[in-house]
């Protein structure tokens, strides 16, 4: 085939990685931005061209065939290379720019995160975020996210991790539920009440605690607590509002119950204990490894520590 015609088929040859990433027409002609007849008028166009299968079509999903594959591994470095210098060309001109793809915890980002976007927006108008807002650890370059804020308790080791701040759990309930039922004096007293815990499918409902001073008699001392309740949910804001109705005493990342504790609706119950194990100890922002990180992701990350840096407090 001749060079210019091969030239003429660049654009066909990156459609078809996305489609590779993505795994169908509609999500990958979204990652584009483009319509999905326009999709798979490109990749027909590619088969023809080629003289051979390179997608393989079902009705849920695609997947290549062997030569489409071996056409995307080979094709993989190059494109990987020209985003790089791209982006490094781009950066030259000093100014964040550009579109920003962040994935974070629905909880997390609705109470303090989109209420903070605004400064950041402000102070860096060629930035633009698109911001998805889910529970599911998302694989980051297959759905193409430039960066993802996780609530865990270790990044994983193939990415770059920043920490932006320390988190804690606290359990909390309405004076109401704690004036009809009673307060919890330790930890084996919740087996008494309705506690409204996130499932881990796994494991059976269950608490552990730490005594909080390392003077106490009982330092070293881990207690696990059976619990048991009207109510499990995935989701930290759900089980603060579920907290907030009178449900029943809740487990929840301090982030998610802060703005409820300082207005006073809601209580920390059994402040001396410290739980252990249900959440992550800190917040990270996370994305792939390369040796270039663009200036609007490096920007948003410091800009994200300076805003996160006084953590979340607890008291009223």
């Amino acid at each position: 085939m001749e060079t210019q015609k091969i030239e003429a088929l660049w654009t066909h040859l990156h459609w078809l990685t996305v489609l590779a990433q993505q795994g169908s027409y509609t999500t990958a002609a979204q990652r584009l931005g483009v319509s999905k007849a326009a999709m798979s008028q490109r990749i027909a166009d590619l088969e023809r061209a080629a003289n051979v299968q390179l997608v393989q079509r079902t009705t849920r999903s695609v997947r290549l065939t062997e030569a489409g594959q071996r056409l995307v591994d080979d094709m993989r470095a190059p494109f990987e290379q020209i985003a790089h210098s791209f982006a490094g060309v781009r950066d030259l001109a000093g100014v964040p720019t550009g579109l920003l793809r962040v994935t974070a915890p629905v909880a997390f980002a609705r109470q303090q995160l989109v209420p903070r976007l605004a400064d950041f927006l402000r102070a860096h108008p060629q930035v633009r975020i698109e911001l998805d807002l889910s529970d599911r650890l998302s694989s980051l370059a297959m759905e193409g996210f430039d960066l993802a804020i996780r609530h865990t308790a270790a990044p994983p080791d193939t990415h770059v991790a920043w920490t932006l701040c320390t988190t804690r759990s606290v359990l909390v309930a309405s004076r109401g539920y704690l004036r009809r039922r009673g307060v919890p004096r330790e930890p084996h007293d919740l087996a008494l009440h309705d506690c409204l815990h996130y499932p881990r499918i796994k494991d059976a409902p269950a608490w552990h605690f730490e005594p909080k001073s390392a003077v106490s008699k009982l330092a070293g001392l881990r207690v696990t607590v059976p619990v048991s309740g009207p109510l499990a949910a995935n989701n930290s804001e759900a089980l603060r509002d579920a907290a907030l109705s009178g449900l029943g005493i809740a487990l929840m990342p301090d982030f998610s119950a802060q703005s409820a504790l300082q207005s006073g609706k809601l209580v920390e119950v059994l402040a001396q204990w410290r739980p252990v194990g249900a959440f992550g100890e800190h917040l990270y922002a996370i994305r792939p490894y390369a040796t270039h990180v663009p200036r609007a992701v490096a920007a948003f990350v410091d800009w994200l520590r300076g805003a996160l840096a006084p953590g979340f407090s607890a008291k009223p």
